[in-house]
């Protein structure tokens, strides 16, 4: 049996992101693999679970962009320079939020060119 029709076990399976790249059948989540690099599920089942969680967190992290993005404009709307410390902040958190954003992209456009279904 594959784990994906048994009771949740708090694991969520990955496949080698070099070996899986392209490959029909499998989905790149918003999270990554234990060492950090993409990691991706069998999406055999995409009402499935590990496909809602991923849909769910996907739905979170492109809020978070949003949300970062209208105060990062309401920030440079501020007639006072920003300190280093400020400017270095909102970078940082802009380059998270777009990260997560282009694996959003880069998961659904995939589920896209394999005929897979968009979520």
């Amino acid at each position: 049996m594959n784990g994906f029709n048994e009771a949740w076990s708090g694991y969520l399976p990955v496949v080698d992101a070099e070996a899986a790249r392209g490959v029909a059948g499998l989905r790149l989540p918003p999270w990554t693999g234990p060492d950090g690099k993409p990691a991706y599920t069998p999406d055999d089942n995409p009402e499935g679970m590990i496909a809602r969680l991923a849909d769910r967190m996907e739905r979170e992290q492109l809020t978070a962009a949003s949300d970062l993005l209208e105060l990062a404009r309401q920030t440079l709307a501020v007639t006072e320079p920003l300190t280093p410390d400020q400017s270095r902040f909102v970078v940082a958190r802009l380059c998270d939020v777009l990260s997560n954003t282009l694996r959003v992209a880069e998961s659904r456009g995939m589920r896209l060119t394999t005929g897979g279904a968009d979520a």
